[in-house]
């Protein structure tokens, strides 16, 4: 049967994440406005729209039966959260030492994991929703204490059945979109990685490897999440079909990424040697269309479509005609850039096999172990020592927990000296805008008051316009839907549509007019305190990191050396302690790239080491590509560490030990003695002299990264010296 337009486009809606998020929070403010209207209860509305907003922010992506139990903690904590501030509320001295108690260990169980951390910050939101709600209609009796709390409750309750149903209905979609937002990124990625073969002079090569670094952190983030979502799905279901053939699309996805992040030669020296000849156009050809591969992949997987690489087969075999023409020539100068030519189809083909592999994954195919790293906490003691070893000064999470704990504490003191109007906003805005980092903060307090101008003036013209209660009650609806659908791209619009919907709420049961002025003053006094406590209260400079952060990316690349050359001795496995060293070096190169990010977006004092520290950036990514070849070739020969390899393989280790040792302490870099330098050229010319593939590529691919050494040291030096 024909698709129509509108099942092509439900389809379309059904593949993008935020639709079943809204449609879940559509579903549950839909059904708790139509309850209030026909119970002629509106005063009933705001609390139970709260919790419900409450509920939906600390939803976890779990299998069913989690998500129920999460949903259990959920309530509980909402439950005491409500009646703790319903208690308080009327002694000021104790409700702000409860307030700072609270906020500074609810923020500290962030340190758990994401679950606790999810959990806790919705937690405090639902308190101060909680305070909202007293301040409008005032302290209640001893005997109605429970009133407020049990709406609040009641909402959150509704969504979270609503979820747990809805996982147990539709499990898999969350996973299939998170492999398909891998494979969008591993597109970009090489679609990038493709720029690099243009064959052209004056190419800016920094500028371009620069911008695949940044690209990396964001395809090792989406590996992460999908990880976890298969973790979380795994235990007890490990028959189900379905859920093996995504583990292995994970599998074919961290290869992909593996290949695709390999470099067989400096491309500067490529590109001189062949500028006259077609061979980089077809490898960049190639990587482009295997990119396009990757993204048709992506939406194959979404709609349980097959996918059509044709493009990227045809392109294999045209740059494998290239380079077999190119040798055909037998130039001697070309021999040793022919020998990383033909790795590097190899490599390719390799990876266009994945592609192909990806069409109908099959279980096992690989042989391999497919056990995947569990870093969720076993107990409460596990519990307890993640959060004890951040109860330190240097810890960012303690940073941070301190830092919105005075933010809250002096807001409170804020609206009790002024006592401005619906002054608990001011808690609010605080808790949405306070960020661990400066530049994050800054970030999210423009948002944050942009999008509430955008919504006051929204607000005011569409209540006057639709003065109609029926009207207003479906724009609230629609605007709480638009606030989950637009939060994890567009801040902004996504605060002007909660900012929206409150005032449509309270226009419901009062005036919905009188609450634009404070609100903007509220908004503007609570953003003002977030980015004083950030810019004061033991700031967190990620400029001041760096040389952490760099000493860390070392070590992961000495450990993910190590673990690669295990395998060339032992030969291929793709066992956890390999992909586990892996991941870790690609995890430590992707966070180096966010802390530079983070540090570009503060002031110009504490941004002094940003060029140092992308110079530094390029370097050591390409050393994680270099490592990623030889990471990409092995198995193809076994015991290739003869005593020349094995003393240069063991220099770069103790090289990269001695320099993120020094790095993390800020201690002097020494330079490299004559020796290393010695052996270096000495497997270079090994190289050129060996007729083994496998030995030739280990040797070339070793002393590129010995080579990559001296850069490093020297950027390395400029970071300890500032």
């Amino acid at each position: 049967m024909p698709s129509t337009p509108l099942s092509q486009a439900l389809r379309h809606l059904w593949t993008l994440e935020p639709f079943a998020y809204s449609l879940r929070v559509f579903i549950a403010l839909a059904g708790v406005m139509v309850l209030c209207w026909w119970r002629g209860d509106m005063a009933s509305l705001i609390p139970l729209f709260l919790g419900i907003i409450a509920s939906a922010l600390a939803e976890t992506d779990d299998n069913w039966q989690d998500r129920l139990r999460a949903l259990l903690v959920t309530l509980g904590c909402f439950t005491v959260a409500a009646l703790a501030v319903e208690l308080l509320f009327d002694r000021p001295w104790l409700f702000a030492t409860g307030l700072a108690l609270s906020t500074f260990a609810m923020t500290m169980l962030g340190a758990v994991n994401q679950r606790y951390a999810t959990i806790a910050s919705a937690t405090l939101i639902l308190a101060i929703y909680t305070m909202i709600g007293l301040e409008q209609r005032g302290a209640a009796a001893l005997d109605e204490l429970w009133h407020e709390p049990a709406l609040l409750v009641a909402g959150a309750a509704w969504y979270g059945a609503i979820s747990v149903v809805w996982c147990a209905l539709f499990s898999r979609q969350p996973l299939k979109q998170a492999l398909a937002q891998v494979f969008r990124e591993l597109a970009r990625y090489l679609v990038l990685k493709s720029a690099l073969f243009e064959p052209l002079r004056d190419l800016d090569v920094e500028a371009r490897r620069l911008a695949l670094a940044r690209q990396n952190g964001r395809v090792v983030e989406a590996l992460n999440q999908a990880k976890e979502m298969l973790f979380r799905r795994l235990p007890g279901q490990r028959d189900g079909g379905k859920l093996d053939r995504y583990l292995h699309l994970y599998f074919i996805a961290q290869d992909i990424h593996e290949r695709a992040s390999s470099t067989h030669y400096p491309y500067v020296d490529l590109a001189a040697a062949f500028f006259h000849h077609d061979v980089l156009f077809r490898a960049q050809r190639l990587l482009d269309q295997q990119g396009r591969a990757c993204k048709a992949l992506s939406r194959a997987l979404l709609l349980n479509r097959s996918f059509d690489h044709a493009q990227s087969g045809r392109a294999l075999e045209d740059l494998d005609a290239s380079v077999a023409h190119l040798r055909a020539q037998g130039r001697p100068e070309w021999r040793d850039l022919l020998h990383s030519l033909e790795a590097l189809v190899a490599n390719l083909a390799t990876l266009e096999r994945a592609l192909a592999g990806a069409q109908q994954p099959e279980p096992g195919a690989e042989g391999g172990d497919d056990t995947l790293y569990d870093r969720t906490p076993r107990g409460v003691k596990d519990v307890r020592e993640r959060i004890l070893v951040q109860l330190t000064p240097g810890s960012p999470v303690f940073r941070h927990a301190l830092r919105l704990t005075v933010t809250l504490v002096t807001g409170y003191g804020v609206l009790h000296l002024i006592h401005p109007t619906q002054g608990y906003w001011i808690l609010l805005t605080s808790v949405f805008v306070c960020r661990p980092s400066f530049g994050a903060t800054r970030r999210f307090l423009w948002q944050r008051i942009q999008g509430t101008v955008l919504g006051l003036v929204a607000g005011w013209a569409l209540i006057t316009l639709f003065p109609a209660p029926l009207v207003q009650a479906a724009i609230a609806v629609l605007a709480g839907v638009a606030f989950f659908a637009l939060r994890g791209r567009h801040y902004t619009l996504a605060t002007a549509s909660i900012t929206l919907m409150v005032l449509c709420c309270f226009n419901q049961v009062g005036d919905g007019f009188g609450l634009i002025w404070p609100r903007l003053f509220d908004t503007l006094l609570g953003a003002g305190i977030a980015g004083l406590a950030v810019l004061l209260i033991l700031p967190d400079w990620q400029g001041r990191r760096l040389h952490r952060q760099a000493a860390a990316a070392l070590a992961a690349n000495r450990a993910y050396l190590g673990a690669i050359l295990d395998q060339y001795d032992q030969g291929k496995r793709d066992d956890l302690g390999y992909r586990l060293a892996r991941r870790n070096a690609h995890n430590a190169d992707a966070e180096l790239s966010t802390l530079l990010g983070n540090v570009l977006q503060e002031p110009g004092p504490f941004r002094k080491d940003a060029d140092t520290g992308l110079r530094f950036l390029l370097h050591s990514h390409t050393l994680l590509n270099y490592l990623s070849t030889l990471g990409a070739h092995r198995g193809e020969g076994e015991g290739t560490r003869d005593a020349p390899i094995g003393e240069l393989a063991t220099a770069i280790e103790a090289s990269l030990e001695r320099l993120a040792h020094g790095l993390a302490r800020r201690e002097p870099v020494a330079g490299e003695d004559e020796a290393f330098g010695m052996l270096t050229a000495r497997l270079e010319r090994l190289a050129g002299e060996e007729t083994q593939g496998a030995r030739r590529l280990l040797q070339t691919q070793l002393a590129l990264i010995g080579r990559q050494l001296g850069p490093l040291r020297e950027v390395a030096a400029q970071l300890v010296a500032r």
